[in-house]
């Protein structure tokens, strides 16, 4: 397989970029340096696409390397062939190599090797001649294989006529069996006209209610069915097969054995090719098509849950507002945490408006209002940062109310973030080593407050499948998910780029070309010698090397540094040609720094930017990309993001009527739909049904994370907590 000239075809983009490509990943560079700083080699491939092939690429040299070990194998043997080389060659997946693979594989007792052991594959090859007569009869040359008596071997002995076809029969299903050709056939019949179907093995309330009784066209199944239904029977609730119509898959069979219709052999081989399909056979490829039906909903949940974490990550930080964090809560209180507009901790309490669930005592909340209002007033609090968790409803209720209160300073109002993952941070060994004068409770409430002013920072504290946009992310092989999601966030935070002076060390191990150890090493390195000046310092620091350096320093900034260049995503190999640029039309750095230059595009692309380019030594992407920089310098292209919604009342789900029109933040985006934060607590579901008046192929082609958008209430159960919205009759959104 010529694996550039494949990849090529599947991605759409020329041999050249691909070789280009895998030279580079090759060489060591990371993805997020080959996407920014590496244009004109890619052709300007974005990160999800080098990710994309890079995971292709790896399958495809897997492939090859399995292909070169099993004809090896073969050639050992000896049964090595031309047509064997070919199907080989020919072989587009791991799968179709190991059904060539598997007659050649070291034996292993079944009731065909038995039968073989007995001396009784002459007799299956006489049969498979499949002679329009035989002479002699199938079963007078079965009795010359007859062997019995108390001096044999039990493992040798075939007693009489039936014995011996028996045997025979069981060479032969296994042979039907092993054929590469009839599994691939097989599986590709069941795969276009098989279903799943499942039955309840309860008959309990559960949420699997919906595949009691199910069947579903394979090809028609959705990921997200898949993956319910793999749940439900897990948890035993469901039993679940594949069906399909059992004449019309022996039929294919029977298309690829039988060559003689004529032969006396026909109903004996009819049998035996029924035998093969229903015990070696369809097991098999039931097995196969659960597992890719399985493999290709995960990878499906998975782009799902990685396009979430990047937007969820990418949010719109609220810069400059000093923010109280409130974790809520019954028995152990609600935690509240200052930060100042540097997410420095000012200020920390516990309050317990709520002791329990139900009416709270009126002393309880006069207290803990006080509490409050005396954090807000003492440190000028912005806004106030309420955690969607336990007690959530209740909380917000309570703050709307204490924002309204006559002491309370105006302005001042309220939002709801997700905590996930602020418990699992709270308690981890950064968290103690952030915050060791702060206990567990403090540390959530402080998490909850940081990551409205910058959620890419604080998120990365946390494991990202703790973070919890994705769906069935549990059911997941852990180490895919985790190398996927993991990649995602090493994308968003070179994307944003790092302020290397300030940024704790989980933040800069995410950094292109920086690992943990070379993370805490600059970490310790700002603690003992101050704040870094130049990004040239970065080489004094231990695992920083000049690769290292090459790959994180245009992702490294350092606000106010002399050079200004350091303070943008201009690339150290770049600074010769960003100087030039500027002298060209005469600015300064100076003019970087007071953001002067808002006639630098003009100028260049009057001048010419493919002749720039040309002139400057350079390939157009990466003059773009400079211009780019020196027009907005330290600019956060999060700030194109739409901000939170902030809140000064709250609403009921009892106020919710069918037809209201409300603004909502989504919150997560599945397969089928995604969940909408109108601020009643608990999540409206626009179904993918509902989101247009048009054909809506997946959820994710008009909605994000974090995207704020109208909806309008469809339905309200009010006892189930169930919100169902429409934007039916409302126009498309058109996605950014």
């Amino acid at each position: 397989m010529d694996i550039v000239k494949t990849l090529a075809e599947e991605f759409h983009i020329k041999e050249e970029q691909v070789t280009a490509t895998i030279e580079l990943i090759d060489e060591g560079n990371t993805i997020p340096f080959i996407s920014r700083y590496r244009k004109e080699v890619t052709g300007s491939l974005d990160d999800a696409t080098l990710r994309d092939l890079n995971d292709r690429l790896q399958y495809l040299r897997n492939l090859e390397e399995r292909r070169e070990t099993v004809s090896k194998i073969i050639e050992e043997q000896g049964k090595l062939t031309p047509e064997i080389t070919f199907a080989l060659n020919n072989a587009k997946t791991l799968v179709e190599i190991e059904d060539i693979y598997r007659p050649y594989k070291p034996a292993r007792k079944t009731r065909a090797s038995v039968a073989r052991a007995k001396g009784l594959e002459p007799l299956a090859n006489y049969i498979m001649e499949q002679r329009d007569a035989y002479d002699p009869a199938i079963e007078v040359y079965a009795e010359q294989f007859i062997v019995d008596g108390e001096d044999v071997e039990k493992d040798k002995q075939v007693p009489d006529v039936k014995a011996a076809l028996q045997g025979a029969s069981d060479i032969i299903a296994e042979d039907i069996s092993n054929s590469a050709e009839i599994r691939k056939m097989l599986r590709e019949f069941t795969m276009a006209y098989g279903s799943l179907a499942t039955k309840g093995t309860t008959e309990e309330t559960s949420v699997y209610e919906n595949y009691y009784d199910f069947s579903e066209p394979i090809k028609k199944l959705r990921g997200h069915r898949v993956l319910a239904i793999n749940r439900g029977e897990k948890e035993d609730f469901l039993k679940v097969e594949v069906t399909v119509a059992e004449e019309d898959a022996i039929a294919q069979i029977v298309s690829k054995v039988i060559t003689n219709k004529q032969s006396p052999a026909l109903a004996f081989l009819m049998e035996t090719i029924k035998d093969a399909y229903e015990r070696l056979l369809f097991p098999a490829i039931e097995r196969e098509i659960r597992t890719t039906l399985f493999d290709d909903a995960a990878e499906g949940a998975l782009k799902v849950f990685a396009e979430n974490l990047r937007n969820l990550l990418l949010v719109s930080p609220i810069k400059g507002k000093t923010v109280l964090g409130y974790d809520p809560g019954y028995g152990h209180g609600c935690k509240l945490a200052v930060v100042d507009k540097t997410g420095k901790v000012l200020d920390t309490a516990v309050i317990y408006p709520f002791r329990s669930k139900g009416n709270p005592n009126e002393a309880d909340l006069a207290k803990s209002k006080a509490t409050v209002l005396r954090m807000v007033k003492k440190n000028n609090v912005d806004i106030i940062s309420i955690g969607n968790g336990t007690a959530s409803r209740e909380s917000e209720r309570f703050i709307a109310d204490t924002i309204r209160d006559s002491e309370c300073p105006k302005g001042v109002k309220y939002t709801i973030v997700s905590e996930a993952g602020a418990s699992v941070y709270s308690a981890s060994k950064l968290a103690t080593e952030e915050f060791p004068d702060y206990d567990v409770m403090q540390r959530s409430a402080i998490s909850i407050a940081r990551r409205l002013q910058d959620p890419l920072a604080e998120l990365v504290k946390i494991e990202p499948k703790a973070i919890g946009v994705g769906q069935y992310q549990h059911d997941m092989k852990q180490n895919r998910l985790t190398d996927a999601l993991g990649g995602v966030v090493e994308d968003c935070v070179n994307a944003v780029g790092v302020d290397v002076n300030t940024a704790s060390y989980s933040l800069l191990s995410y950094v292109s070309g920086i690992n943990a150890t070379a993370a805490k090493n600059i970490v310790a390195y700002r603690e003992a010698n101050g704040e870094f000046k130049t990004r040239k310092q970065l080489l004094k620091v231990p695992k920083i090397g000049d690769k290292a350096f090459t790959q994180c320093a245009g992702f490294l900034r350092i606000p106010g540094a002399k050079d200004v260049f350091d303070s943008t995503g201009v690339h150290p190999e770049s600074y010769a040609i960003a100087d030039e640029l500027l002298h060209r039309f005469e600015f300064t750095p100076e003019d970087v720094r007071n953001n002067n230059l808002a006639l630098l595009r003009f100028k260049a692309e009057q001048y010419g930017i493919a002749k720039l380019a040309r002139e400057l030594g350079c390939g157009e992407p990466t003059l773009e990309d400079i211009i780019k920089e020196l027009e907005k310098p330290g600019r956060d292209i999060r700030d194109d993001a739409p901000a939170p919604v902030l809140s000064t009342e709250v609403l009921e789900i009892t106020d919710l009527k069918p037809d209201m029109i409300l603004n909502g933040t989504v919150r997560n985006v599945v397969d089928f739909g995604c969940f909408v934060d109108i601020g009643v607590h608990h999540d409206g579901l626009l179904h993918i049904s509902e989101m247009s008046d048009r054909y809506v192929k997946s959820p994710s082609d008009l909605f994000s994370v974090g995207d704020v958008i109208e909806v309008k209430i469809m339905d309200v159960n009010i006892e189930k907590h169930r919100i169902s919205l429409t934007r039916k009759g409302m126009g498309d959104i058109k996605k950014k």
